[in-house]
This record gives C-alpha cells, sequence and structure tokens, in this order.
C-alpha cells in the first residue's frame, strides 16, 4: 500500500513558476513509476505525465513539453512537478499518482494509487 499527499500547489500569474510535491510512504516508493495528472473545473482527469521508477526516463503529454518537467528524489520518497511559464489554462487540481507496471507500453495508465490533489490556479 501507498499513500500518496501532494503539496505545492497556489495562486500565480501567468507565466509565473510552481513546483508541485508528492510525498510518498512506504519503503518501495523506487519501485513504482509516478505520474501526474489534472483535472480542471468542469472537465474530465488529465495525463500531464510520468516518470520511471529509477527517474531516468520521462514522458509528457504534448501540452505541457518544455513547460513542466517531473523529477524524482528515491531518498526522500517523492517526486516533483516543475511547472514553468504557466497558462491559465493549466489552472487545475493536480493530481500524483503510482504505478507497479512499466509506463511504457501506456504513459496513461493504469496506476494504482492516488493522492488527494492541490489546486493549482494560474491568473491572467
Amino acid at each position: 500500500q501507498v499513500q500518496l499527499v501532494e503539496s505545492g500547489g497556489g495562486l500565480v500569474k501567468a507565466g509565473g513558476s510552481l513546483r508541485l510535491s508528492c510525498a510518498a510512504s512506504g519503503r518501495t516508493f523506487s519501485s513504482y513509476g509516478m505520474g501526474w495528472f489534472r483535472q480542471a473545473p468542469g472537465k474530465g482527469r488529465e495525463f500531464v505525465g510520468v516518470i520511471s521508477w529509477s527517474g531516468d526516463s520521462t514522458y509528457y503529454v504534448d501540452s505541457v513539453k518544455g513547460r513542466f518537467t517531473i523529477s524524482r528524489d528515491n531518498a526522500k520518497n517523492t517526486v516533483y512537478l516543475q511547472m514553468n511559464s504557466l497558462k491559465p489554462e493549466d489552472t487545475a487540481v493536480y493530481y500524483c499518482a503510482a504505478r507497479t507496471t512499466s509506463y511504457r507500453g501506456n504513459p496513461y495508465g493504469p496506476y494504482d494509487y492516488w493522492g488527494q490533489g492541490t489546486q493549482v490556479t494560474v491568473s491572467s
């Protein structure tokens, strides 16, 4: 069992930056691929990106490529989402998720564990 807790959300102006963190419980964090998703008001959940268990590979949705970066520190059981050049359309609740399978077959899922989410609001 893995418990995930996101933090770092807030209000930022367009063009600004935020770094989200996702702290995981459990001793097997380093064996999980970690993904980030978001859900904007009135919309479905959207995949943002994923990082491999070792941290040596990542995959992003086109809309965030070049602006968002996922990294992880397995010693701290934490994964990060660095968001730069934020746009109002990035406004959403952001969730981290853990998966036991490699993301290379399908980066979009399935994911086994989810956090509760953190709100990111980008003002114009």
